[in-house]
C-alpha cells in the first residue's frame, strides 16, 4: 500500500515563465553580498579568547609570533605595514628596545616613508623618550625636509614641553626653505602667543618678500592696524603700492587701503585713493574698486561726488574702449556725448582734438563716412555750445583740408560750411565755398544745393547759371532738365522751357528718358498745346513702340474736349494695334487690346464691342523643353501662350484645332448611336479601341498623325506632342465654352 501509494504521488507542477525578458531592475552580486552582510547572514562566531598564566606559555607565544611576523617580513620586505604591525605589537608587550629595533631595520628598507618615521616618534613620545623623539624628528626632517607634517609635529612637541626657544630655533630652520604661507602663519601665530609682536613684525617683513602676494601684504598692514600701530599699518600699504607698482596693480589692495582710511575719517584720503587706482587699473579689472567707491560717496559725499563717480566709470570705460581701438569712432562718438554733458570746453575739446587725430588708415570713402561726423560734431559744439565762429571757422577749414578731394568728397561739409557762413551773414563767403567746391570736386547733391541756396535767396539768373553748369556736368541727368524747365514755368518765360525740354530730348544718352518725356508731355497739355502734345506722342512712338505710350495717346486723345475725340482715339487703338503685331511680348499686345476693349465698353457700340471681342486671342497651354546650363535634358515645363486671330501665321493652328474639336464631336455621336448588341467586326474594333468615348485623350494618341505638317509650330510626331495637342484642343473648347 505504501508502494502505490508512493507510485500515485503527485509531482507539483512547476508554474511556467511566460515573460523571459530581462528584469527592469538588475540585482548585481556585490548587491545580494551586501544585503548577506546587513541581514548577518554570515557572521562567524568570534575565536575563543586565550589566557595566558604560565611565563613559559607566554615565551611559547612571544617566540610563534615573532616567527610568523619575521616569516612575513622575509617573504616580502617592502610591504611597511608588516613592519609597523610588528613594531606596534612589540610596543604593546613594552618591549621598547625591540620595537625601536624593528623600526630602524624598517627604515633602512624605505627611509623616504612618511608614516614610518610618524609612527616611529610617535612611540617615543608616548613612551615619553624625549631626546629619542627629538633624535628622530631631526633625522626626519633633514631627509625629508618638505614634508610639513614633520615640522608641524616637532614644533608643537617642543611647544607642548615648554621649550620655547628650541620651538622657535625648529621654526627658523623651516624657514629657511621658504614653506607655504600657512608655515609662516603658524611660525606667526606661535609669536603672538608669547607676546613677542617685534618678532612676529619682523617674520611679516620676510614673509611679504618670500610670498609678495597681494592679499599677504593687507594681512601684514591688518596686523599692524590689529596692534594699534597706525602709522605702521598706513606705511605697509603705501609701501604694498609702491611695490607693485603700476605694471601689477590690484583693486583689491586699493580697496583695503581706503576702507583702511576710512575707519580712521580720513575721507579726502579715500578719494585720492580711489581716484588714483581708476585712473591706472583697466576697467574690466576694476569692478569692486567702483562699486566701493560708489558707495564710500553714498556715505560720505555729496551730490556731485555721486554723479562725478558715475561719470568717472563710464569715462573711464570710454577711455579703455578707445585706447583698444582707436579707430572705433562709436566709441568716440560715446565719449564725446558723455563730456559734453558734464565738462568744460577745453576738455572736450582735448577730447575732440584726440578723436579727430585718429585719421583713417585707407582712404576709401566707405572708411570715412564715420570719421567726418567727428568733425561735423566739432564744428556745431564750437558754434552752438561755445558760441565761437572764429573756431567753427577753422575747424571747418582743417576738415576739408583733410579730405582727399581728387579721391573723394563729402557734400554734406561742404553745404554745412556754406550755411554755416550763411548764418553768420556772410553770404559772400558762403558763395566762395560752395564755388569752390563746385570746382574741385562737382557732384550732384552740390549742385543740388548752391542752386537751392540761391533759391531761397531770390537769385534767379544765378540759378540758371547753375542749371547750366550743372547740366554740362551732367546732361544725362533727367531729373535736373526737368527742374530747370519747371523753375523757367514758374518764372513765366514758357518758351525757355520748351527750348530747354528740347534740348534734354536731343540728348544721346539719358538716364530716365521715359520720365523726361512724361514731364514734357504734362507740359505741353498745361500749356494747352494739343497740337504739340499729338506731334510729342507721334515723336516719342518713333522711337519706342511701348504698349503705356500708346494707351497714354489714346487716353490723352479721350481727355481733349472735341467731336471727334472717340473716332481719334479709336483710330489710335487701331494704330496700335497693327503697329504691334510684330512685338515679340505677346503679353503687351493683350493689354492693348484689353484697354481697347475697356474703351469700347464704355464708349462704343455693339459693332464696335464685337470686333475688339474678335481680336481677343486664345490661351493655349503649351509644352517645351528644358535644358541645363551644361547642355543637358532638364525636363519639359509648361506655360500659356496666346494665339492671336489676325495672325497670319497663327492660322493653321486655329484651323487645326477647329478640326480636332469637330472631329471629337463626330466620334462620340457615332459612339453613341451605335447599337450595343452589334457583335464586333475587327474593323468596328479598331475604330472603337481608338476613340472610346470616356477618354478623348486616346482618340488624338490613335489618330494617324495627318495635322502635324499643317501644324507651324510643332515639327515632331512623337506621342509627347500629340498630347500636348489635345490639351490646347481641350483649353480652347473650355475658354470657348465660356
Amino acid at each position: 500500500m505504501a508502494s502505490t501509494a508512493a507510485g500515485k504521488q503527485r509531482i507539483p507542477k512547476v508554474a511556467k515563465v511566460k515573460n523571459k525578458a530581462p528584469a527592469e531592475v538588475q540585482i548585481t552580486a556585490e548587491q545580494l553580498l551586501r544585503e548577506a552582510k546587513e541581514r548577518e547572514l554570515e557572521l562567524l562566531p568570534p575565536p575563543p579568547k586565550q589566557k595566558i598564566t604560565d611565563k613559559e606559555e607566554l615565551n611559547d607565544y612571544k617566540l610563534r609570533k615573532r616567527k610568523a611576523f619575521e616569516d612575513n617580513i622575509r617573504k616580502n620586505r617592502t610591504v611597511i605595514s608588516n613592519w609597523i604591525k610588528y613594531a606596534q605589537w612589540e610596543e604593546s608587550l613594552t618591549e621598547i628596545q625591540r620595537a625601536r629595533s624593528i623600526y630602524e631595520r624598517a627604515l633602512d628598507v624605505d627611509h623616504r616613508n612618511v608614516t614610518l618615521w610618524l609612527k616611529y616618534a610617535e612611540m617615543e613620545m608616548k613612551s615619553r623618550q624625549v631626546n629619542h623623539a627629538r633624535n628622530i624628528w631631526d633625522r626626519a626632517i633633514t631627509i625629508l625636509p618638505r614634508v610639513n607634517q614633520f615640522w608641524y609635529k616637532y614644533t608643537y612637541m617642543e611647544e607642548m614641553l615648554g621649550n620655547v626657544a628650541g620651538c622657535r630655533q625648529v621654526f627658523e630652520r623651516w624657514m629657511e626653505w621658504e614653506p607655504e604661507e600657512q608655515a609662516w602663519h603658524s611660525y606667526i601665530n606661535f609669536e603672538l602667543r608669547y607676546k613677542e609682536v617685534d618678532k612676529a613684525r619682523t617674520i611679516y617683513e620676510r614673509f611679504v618678500i618670500v610670498h609678495p602676494e597681494v592679499k599677504n601684504w593687507i594681512k601684514y598692514a591688518r596686523f599692524e592696524e590689529k596692534h594699534g600701530y597706525i602709522a605702521h599699518s598706513r606705511k605697509v600699504y603705501e609701501r604694498a603700492v609702491e611695490f607693485f607698482g603700476e605694471e601689477h596693480m590690484d583693486e583689491n589692495l586699493f580697496v583695503a587701503f581706503a576702507r583702511f582710511e576710512e575707519t580712521q575719517k580720513e575721507f579726502e584720503r579715500v578719494r585720492v585713493i580711489y581716484k588714483y587706482a581708476l585712473d591706472r587699473i583697466p576697467k574690466h579689472q576694476a569692478q569692486e574698486l567702483f562699486k566701493n567707491y560708489t558707495m564710500f560717496e553714498k556715505k560720505f559725499g555729496d551730490r556731485r561726488g555721486i554723479e562725478d563717480v558715475i561719470v568717472s566709470k563710464r569715462r573711464f570705460q570710454y577711455e579703455e574702449e578707445v585706447k583698444a581701438n582707436p579707430h572705433n569712432y562709436d566709441a568716440w562718438f560715446d565719449y564725446l556725448r558723455l563730456v559734453e554733458s558734464d565738462a568744460d570746453p577745453d576738455t572736450v575739446r582735448e577730447v575732440y582734438e584726440r578723436a579727430i587725430s585718429n585719421i583713417p588708415p585707407i582712404q576709401e570713402k566707405r572708411h570715412w563716412r564715420r570719421y567726418i561726423y567727428l568733425w561735423i560734431n566739432y564744428g556745431l559744439y564750437e558754434e552752438l555750445e561755445t558760441k565761437d565762429p572764429e573756431r567753427t571757422r577753422q575747424v571747418y577749414q582743417a576738415c576739408l583740408e583733410l579730405i582727399p578731394h581728387k579721391k573723394f568728397t563729402f557734400a554734406k561739409i561742404w553745404l554745412l560750411f556754406a550755411q554755416f557762413e550763411i548764418r553768420q551773414k556772410n553770404l559772400q563767403n558762403a558763395r566762395k565755398v560752395m564755388g569752390t567746391a563746385i570746382g574741385k570736386c562737382p557732384k550732384n547733391k552740390l549742385f543740388k544745393g548752391y542752386i537751392e541756396l540761391e533759391l531761397q535767396l531770390r537769385e534767379f539768373d544765378r540759378c540758371r547759371k547753375l542749371y547750366e553748369k550743372y547740366l554740362e556736368f551732367s546732361p544725362e541727368n533727367c531729373t535736373t532738365w526737368i527742374k530747370f524747365s519747371e523753375l523757367e514755368t514758374i518764372l513765366g518765360d514758357v518758351d525757355r522751357a520748351r527750348a530747354i525740354f528740347e534740348l534734354a530730348i536731343g540728348q544721346p544718352r539719358l538716364d530716365m528718358p521715359e520720365v523726361l518725356w512724361k514731364s514734357y508731355i504734362d507740359f505741353e497739355i498745361e500749356q494747352e498745346e494739343f497740337e504739340n502734345t499729338r506731334n510729342l506722342y507721334r515723336r516719342l512712338l518713333q522711337r519706342t513702340q511701348h504698349v503705356k505710350v500708346w494707351i497714354s495717346f489714346a487716353k490723352f486723345e479721350m481727355s481733349i474736349e472735341e467731336a471727334d475725340r472717340l473716332q481719334r482715339c479709336r483710330q489710335i487703338y487701331e494704330e496700335a494695334n497693327k503697329s504691334m503685331r510684330s512685338c515679340e511680348e505677346k503679353e503687351e499686345r493683350l493689354m492693348l487690346l484689353e484697354s481697347w476693349r475697356d474703351f469700347e465698353k464704355e464708349f462704343g457700340s455693339d459693332s464696335t464691342r464685337e470686333r475688339v471681342r474678335k481680336l481677343l486671342p486664345e490661351k493655349v497651354k503649351k509644352r517645351r523643353k528644358l535644358t541645363a546650363e551644361d547642355g543637358s535634358d532638364a525636363g519639359w515645363e509648361e506655360y500659356y501662350d496666346y494665339i492671336f486671330p489676325e495672325d497670319a501665321a497663327n492660322q493653321p493652328n486655329l484651323k487645326l484645332l477647329a478640326m480636332a474639336k469637330m472631329w471629337k464631336r463626330q466620334q462620340v455621336q457615332d459612339d453613341e448611336e451605335e447599337p450595343p448588341e452589334k457583335p464586333a467586326t475587327p474593323e468596328d474594333s479598331s475604330s472603337s479601341s481608338s476613340a472610346p468615348p470616356d477618354s478623348p485623350s486616346r482618340t488624338t494618341e490613335t489618330e494617324p498623325n495627318t495635322f502635324d505638317d499643317r501644324d507651324d509650330d510643332d515639327d515632331s510626331s512623337s506621342s509627347e506632342e500629340e498630347e500636348e495637342e489635345e490639351e490646347k484642343s481641350k483649353v480652347s473648347s473650355d475658354e470657348n465654352k465660356d
